[in-house]
């Protein structure tokens, strides 16, 4: 039997009609699973395949889904008995559990798998870079190929052993470098102290020269894959396709954080819910209830499931479900019932067999702080050393555009309400705060912050500046200051201070930002609530890696330019 993940389709969009109580599913999405089962029927019997017909199957009408009744025999698989308006998956004997077969598809070769383009991709920097390494410590030329010999193979083998590579994803994130890290920083180590035990010269440059040019040259390979596949993922390539399960609202509020972020490279293609109010959930197509999960991942060719956070499928059904997803390739994800807490706040503790989510607190002090401290002192002296001939070019045409000093000075809140004066470079008018009253009628933000993208108070030196962000860089003084930080949330004015719900408030428990998340993320585009959102994310999630991320994002969104006005 063809694989039905590739078998072509009958037209090109799937479609849905309902009649009163009971409807009718129609077009491929209905055909497609009826076709398979009739095909494998038909073959098992040996009689030859049966036409394959479009006729509208009938849709019983949804409801709640009962928990199967516990009795002597073996449970059956959920969906085994599917209901009328889809047809039982196509299922493989053969199988533990007897896995839906139409999920499996052909394995790609190893170097077409995701772990396998990394794995080469390692194995080729690897041996090159140990060779590099060698040759540029003074190594000999039979070093440099022993290097390249052994490097490649022993380096990604270390990286395999330390879980770097997966073969369900392309990246899965800071985990997969936080991993790489330690992995290399292993590699070094075991290394450095096998030179000194075996007293080869040749060793010892292999493990201090060839080792870490080697290991940089992956985490190079890493980074631009990663890159890579946020664009194409931007794009609609490299998506998992995913049948949502569970409540209506629920479904929604997975579709629409999915569609926030596409570069996570997630697409919902599919709904199961008891009980819908109508045909589509955010525009995704309800298909049926949670028993009918097998048929429907066969029909729109899916490969993951998600249970949202808020579900009518019980235990004893999630379990099956899983039995029944067996040997299929398809994964299974389950929501926690949390909202914007990132993954290096979560552990998961086992209690009795039961899996428990534990919440790490937000750390607001502590040694993390303080290295984040030492982090924005570094990094900021640094930045005024190499951009002290640009503020002074810079001053130069802000003093030559218009009347007025060159720095700007306003109030703004910091950390726990405390104001302070924050600098930037002039660019706007020196009458700008006067004519604010004029203007707020046009206001295009939301919330307490005023927007406007053609504001006339910006002089057109001020608007150049304001595009690449170069108004802002007088904040590095700030930072040295010790007001604010090189990342953190929008320094806001007192007046919209005094109009934060309660809630809000919870980003004054940090320094301010020069930048953030919203300034990757959109900055001048974003909404209220969202750039809100953004800020309260950072401030409950922060990591080390989450600012040297974004400090490195902030070069890409101001040469793009994107929300910048």
């Amino acid at each position: 039997m063809q694989d039905p993940r590739h078998t072509p389709w009958s037209g090109g969009r799937r479609s849905r009609t309902a009649t009163g109580a009971v409807g009718t599913v129609s077009g491929p999405v209905a055909d497609l699973p009826a076709q398979l089962t009739a095909r494998s029927a038909s073959r098992r019997t040996g009689l030859a395949d049966p036409p394959v017909g479009t006729g509208p199957i009938p849709v019983a009408p949804a409801g709640p889904v009962q928990a199967p009744e516990r009795t002597g025999t073996a449970p059956a698989a959920l969906g085994a008995a599917a209901p009328a308006h889809l047809p039982p998956p196509v299922r493989d004997r053969a199988l533990p559990g007897g896995g839906v077969t139409g999920q499996r598809g052909r394995r790609p070769g190893l170097f077409r798998s995701p772990a396998g383009v990394l794995t080469l991709g390692d194995l080729v920097t690897g041996a090159s870079g140990a060779a590099a390494g060698v040759l540029l410590a003074g190594g000999s030329t039979a070093s440099a190929v022993l290097a390249a010999v052994l490097g490649g193979p022993v380096l990604a083998g270390l990286l395999l052993a330390a879980g770097v590579y997966r073969a369900q994803g392309w990246t899965h994130g800071p985990e997969e470098f936080q991993r790489l890290v330690l992995a290399a920083a292993c590699a070094v180590g075991a290394g450095s102290t096998l030179a000194l035990a075996l007293d080869d010269p040749a060793a010892r440059v292999l493990a201090l020269a060839g080792t870490p040019v080697a290991l940089g040259g992956m985490l190079l390979v890493h980074v631009v894959g990663a890159l890579v596949v946020r664009a194409l993922r931007r794009r609609g390539r490299l998506r998992q396709r995913v049948v949502a399960v569970g409540l209506e609202r629920s479904v929604a509020e997975l579709v629409r954080t999915t569609r926030r972020d596409p570069s996570a490279g997630v697409e919902v293609v599919g709904a199961c819910v008891a009980a819908a109010q109508g045909e589509l959930v955010e525009g995704v197509p309800v298909l049926g209830g949670p028993g009918d999960v097998p048929a429907v991942l066969q029909a729109v060719r899916a490969d993951t499931v998600v249970l949202t956070a808020w579900s009518d499928v019980g235990q004893e059904q999630l379990r099956r479900l899983s039995w029944d997803l067996e040997g299929s390739g398809v994964r299974l994800l389950v929501a926690p019932r949390l909202a914007e807490v990132a993954t290096p706040r979560l552990r998961i503790r086992s209690v009795g067999g039961l899996p428990l989510l534990d919440v790490a607190e937000p750390e607001f002090t502590g040694a993390r702080r303080a290295v984040k401290t030492c982090l924005d002192y570094g990094l900021t002296g640094l930045g005024l050393l190499l951009v002290a001939p640009l503020l002074l070019v810079v001053a130069v045409a802000v003093k030559a555009s218009s009347p007025g000093p060159v720095l700007f000075r306003q109030e703004r809140v910091g950390r726990h309400g405390k104001t302070f004066m924050m600098h930037k470079f002039r660019s706007m008018y020196v009458d700008a705060e006067d004519r604010l009253a004029q203007l707020s009628h046009l206001n295009e933000g939301g919330g307490p912050l005023f927007k406007l993208r053609e504001d006339p108070r910006v002089t057109p030196v001020g608007r150049f500046l304001r595009r690449y962000s170069l108004d802002e860089l007088p904040q590095l003084l700030d930072v040295l200051r010790g007001k604010m930080s090189l990342v953190g949330p929008r320094p806001p004015l007192p007046r919209e201070v005094a109009e934060y719900p309660g809630d809000v408030r919870r980003r004054l428990l940090v320094k301010p930002g020069l930048t953030g998340l919203w300034q990757v993320s959109g900055r001048s585009d974003l909404s209220w609530e969202e750039a809100v959102r953004l800020d309260l994310s950072y401030v409950e999630n922060w990591f080390l890696g989450l600012d040297l991320s974004i400090i490195l994002r902030t070069v890409t969104a101001v040469l793009a330019r994107r929300g910048a006005y």
